[in-house]
């Protein structure tokens, strides 16, 4: 409903509202316009507000099985179609030389050689960042010997991994001996199609052992079996973006597992039953960082890269983590050395290190 006015208000209305013109026209530039340091504010405001955004939405199930996508401001996830992908060998670590590598280059972090982040009861989640990059022009994924030259190779192939542990039984085993679970949460450039990337769940049974593996299970030929979730379609983003990504990955018995993954201001997920290997009973250790692309390959990074890699782990505790050295699960490197590594509690306890070359 709209107030009608009567000929006179409204000229008396139109002739204050001109005087305030006229008024702020003759107000300092430092009044009648926001400052250089007010704008750098806002956009610093608008930086953490994304940031925020980021950590909820890593956080935020899904609402059932399946694949979703957000957009900031977003924390509702809205859902998307499915891929199903093709597996590809993310293998666990071989001890073998460090240079070992098809070109010659030397593997550093990676192949069992990496920090974990160990927790005394159950890790429920992981979520996986890069507070800092510096330095980082190009990377290419080079096949790794050892591993047969296998992967998807090229410039700007990399994996971001989340794993588990790898040591440890659930009753999908079923009995076979010597059998343990492992699982991996993933962000793949060119995975399945060229210039896509997916998200998704790799799940071994590792020293399955036996002429064949169960049901949607395949083999490696060497006694483990593997298979992945669905993908859901993200981004193929460039390596110098690595700072703006998020990887994380949650876990609940008798319900769901997901990974989310993070690009600036667009997030991905998929979400598959936990019953698959039943990881939630047994995962108390959590790598994190970015590797080679699938087949044990090796992520070369530029001369002068800086990576620093940051793993905070929801166990319940807000003890501090502990720093396990030589600990990794995954058998794909890159060619960063880490550094020292520390660990702190509170409300999101964490590890942290930085790698560089």
């Amino acid at each position: 409903m709209h107030l009608k006015m009567k000929p006179a208000a409204r000229c008396m209305v139109q002739v204050a509202v001109l005087a305030s013109l006229a008024g702020a026209a003759w107000l300092p530039s430092a009044i009648a316009a926001p400052a250089a340091g007010d704008e750098q504010m806002v956009s610093q405001a608008e930086t953490q507000a994304r940031a925020s955004w980021r950590e909820d939405i890593s956080h935020t199930t899904p609402p059932a099985e399946g694949c979703f996508h957000a957009t900031y401001p977003s924390i509702l996830w809205k859902q998307v179609g499915c891929n199903v992908v093709t597996p590809r060998s993310h293998p666990l670590p071989r001890k073998v030389s460090r240079l070992n590598s098809l070109s010659g280059a030397t593997q550093t972090t990676g192949n069992g050689d990496d920090y974990v982040a160990e927790v005394s009861g159950l890790i429920t989640g992981t979520v996986g960042t890069f507070p800092s990059v510096t330095g980082v022009t190009s990377e290419q994924s080079v096949g790794v010997a050892a591993f047969g030259g296998g992967g998807i190779l090229g410039a700007n192939e990399y994996t971001l991994q989340i794993n588990s542990n790898a040591n440890a039984t659930t009753s999908v085993c079923k009995s076979h001996s010597g059998c343990t679970v492992w699982q991996q949460f993933i962000y793949s450039p060119d995975y399945s199609t060229q210039g896509e990337a997916a998200v998704f769940m790799q799940y071994w049974l590792i020293g399955y052992g036996g002429s064949s593996c169960p049901s949607g299970f395949g083999s490696d030929g060497g006694g483990d079996c593997y298979k992945n979730s669905a993908a859901v379609t993200a981004p193929d983003v460039p390596i110098t973006q690595l700072a703006n990504l998020k990887l994380s990955g949650t876990v609940a018995s008798g319900g769901n597992d997901t990974t989310v993954f993070t690009d600036g201001t667009e997030a991905y997920t998929i979400s598959a039953k936990d019953s698959v290997l039943k990881i939630a009973t047994v995962w108390d250790e959590s790598e994190f960082n970015v590797v080679g692309n699938a087949g044990g390959s090796d992520a070369e990074f530029n001369s002068g890269s800086s990576v620093t890699v940051n793993v905070a782990v929801t166990s319940g505790s807000t003890a501090a983590p502990t720093c396990v050295a030589d600990a990794g699960t995954t058998g794909e490197t890159n060619n960063l050395t880490a550094g020292s590594c520390t660990a702190s509690g509170g409300s999101s306890p964490s590890i942290q290190f930085t790698e560089s070359n």
